[in-house]
């Protein structure tokens, strides 16, 4: 028996499949090859074509069809991790009216702050657990106040995962999970939040039906089921935002655990029992995957939108030609502090962490006589886990104080200096694991379908590949962080 996950990741779609008996993947396949494009009409704009996450699922699982690793037929479940905070919205058909506006998109600030001091900053934190900010109600207002004709035609908004699983079931829901990320569930009545549905004009027939993320969302139709070589009736049972998935496939469930991911964009998320918020919605409180009104799971995320995108910028722009293994050798190769060479890596949107300021990437200290390359190499990676460092005191400065810190070995993790970087800034041991987004998704379609019995039983043979902890000395990296603080205060 066999589970198959989804991920749909902002660069690529990624699909696993997984052997129910022990977890271990049986196949992976990833489309497109090269990094799939976002649509950025004006500057802090970023939408993406839903069709084309659609294109791309169907050419993974084909793909995976042709391995000859398993039978398509013999997958029981399908699970769908997906970027969080986009908006998809379709009419009466499910077709969708205009590309989605994706998570680091920031068009919808202003209108997300004044409602955030409309409704009342602390009626919004208590209810919400955020500001309305920049995400998905916010996004739609900006359609209904900007594209009118466009919004007078939308029949059902969603989330990216959500129009995955209407393609492959002809059915659209929702959770908790997924619609407090959009800040449309209020915490305190445990439904949907009618005072930011009233404020911004929506009728609530626009939301989809709502169930646990744990349960049958739909089921593959007979026509998905030809072109896909699965078994018709198969079901789609669960779906989740990335971060909320990347901290199951860690085993992240319980208040306290912690889990860490540095892709495009860099998170830290805490898992809590508590209805938290931080004051200023610097970090965001979302209903983890198996949040429930008796069990309140809580995941307290601290998202930086420029991590992982850096570091593929300054490798296109100056070592394109470069494996990402020959950077980091190249940044080992340079002392810690890198020779005063100081960057911001914050380009790539608003950033929640800063207040929703847009201080953009930046270098400071740049001697032309003194820095190479490999100095560059070195200041990012320094940059994005002094990034993390400036996150991670917010974090506690809200109660989060973990004693150990989970993330999947890939990204910004395989590299060993940016995994010291990291713990020795934050001052949290890192275990890294051999975890995917899709893998993931493959689980917690397994636990969906009741196929495993808790998450308990899904996770019994992982273990971590490798413990990192901070050394015994860690004032030349507080100078660092000293220094770089500095310069961030001075340029936002």
């Amino acid at each position: 028996m066999f589970l198959l996950g989804i991920d749909v990741g902002t660069s690529s779609i990624k699909v696993s499949v997984i052997n129910v008996a022990d977890s271990t993947v049986v196949a992976s396949a990833q489309f497109p090859e090269t990094e799939a494009d976002i649509i950025s009409k004006k500057a802090g704009w970023a939408e993406q074509e839903p069709e084309s996450w659609w294109k791309y699922t169907q050419q993974c699982i084909q793909k995976l069809n042709t391995s000859g690793k398993y039978n398509p037929r013999d997958i029981a479940s399908i699970g769908i991790a997906y970027q969080m905070h986009g908006l998809v919205v379709v009419d009466k058909n499910n077709n969708p009216l205009r590309p989605s506006i994706i998570w680091c998109d920031s068009r919808a600030i202003t209108l997300g702050n004044t409602a955030f001091d409309t409704l009342g900053n602390e009626y919004c934190l208590k209810h919400y657990l955020n500001s309305p900010g920049n995400f998905t109600a916010s996004k739609l207002a900006w359609v209904k106040n900007n594209e009118p004709e466009i919004f007078k035609k939308i029949a059902r908004i969603m989330l990216p995962g959500d129009y995955i699983a209407l393609k492959l079931t002809g059915n659209i829901t929702s959770s908790p999970s997924s619609l407090s990320e959009g800040i449309f569930w209020d915490f305190v009545s445990d439904s949907i939040a009618e005072k930011v549905m009233g404020y911004y004009g929506f009728d609530p027939k626009i939301i989809p039906p709502v169930q646990q993320t744990f349960s049958v969302h739909g089921t593959v139709t007979s026509e998905i089921a030809a072109i896909l070589g699965l078994k018709t009736g198969t079901p789609v049972a669960y779906k989740a935002g990335d971060q909320p998935n990347n901290a199951l496939s860690l085993n992240v469930m319980r208040p306290g655990e912690v889990a860490a991911t540095a892709g495009t964009s860099g998170v830290i998320y805490a898992v809590t029992d508590r209805l938290s918020y931080d004051p200023l919605s610097r970090v965001n409180s979302f209903a983890h995957v198996n949040h429930t009104t008796r069990d309140k799971r809580i995941g307290v995320l601290l998202c930086i939108n420029g991590t992982g995108i850096m570091n593929r910028w300054i490798k296109d722009i100056t070592g394109r030609s470069l494996q990402y293994s020959e950077i980091n050798r190249k940044a080992e190769s340079v002392a810690l502090g890198s020779e005063g060479l100081l960057i911001l890596p914050f380009g790539n949107g608003a950033e929640r962490m800063l207040e929703n300021r847009m201080p953009g990437a930046q270098i400071g200290n740049l001697q032309f006589t003194v820095h190479q390359e490999a100095h560059l190499f070195r200041a990012v990676q320094e940059g994005i886990a002094c990034a993390f460092r400036y996150g991670f005191d917010i974090l506690k400065s809200n109660g989060i104080k973990p004693t150990v810190i989970r993330a999947g070995k890939a990204n910004m993790f395989l590299s060993n200096l940016f995994t010291s970087l990291f713990v020795n800034l934050t001052g949290v041991p890192v275990e890294l694991y051999k975890n995917d987004g899709s893998v993931g998704a493959a689980i917690g379609a397994g636990i969906g379908a009741g196929i495993y019995t808790s998450p308990d039983e899904a996770f019994n043979t992982y273990k971590p590949e490798s413990l990192t902890e901070p050394v015994n000395s860690t004032e030349q990296y507080e100078e660092l962080y000293g220094k770089w603080k500095s310069f961030l205060e001075k340029n936002i």
